[in-house]
């Protein structure tokens, strides 16, 4: 199943530096790790904005919240979750 994710970060500003510096170097690898075995498929930098928009390929429903529930940064983000299919005029095969 593909889902797109929208996901805008709000760090507190009172968070200790180092608390934050911590917690955002453990989400680049986590993120890594899921960009490798296939399960976040694509990211994008939304420009001159601390938010993202990216393509998750999960199992289930379930597999997808257990994934964004494992972002170190989740406490920190407000997300919107768009379920994704196959457009019929696609010219590619991988994007189902």
């Amino acid at each position: 199943m593909l889902f797109q994710v929208e996901m805008t970060v709000n760090i507190p500003a009172d968070l200790d530096p180092e608390i934050a510096a911590d917690t955002k170097a453990r989400e680049k690898a986590y993120s890594q790790d899921l960009q490798k075995s296939g399960v976040w498929r694509h990211i994008w930098r939304k420009a001159g904005l601390y938010e993202n928009t990216s393509i998750f390929e999960v199992r289930d429903n379930e597999h997808l919240h257990e994934v964004l529930m494992g972002l170190p940064l989740y406490p920190y983000m407000d997300m919107k979750i768009t379920p994704l299919c196959r457009h019929p005029s696609s010219i590619r095969e991988d994007d189902s």
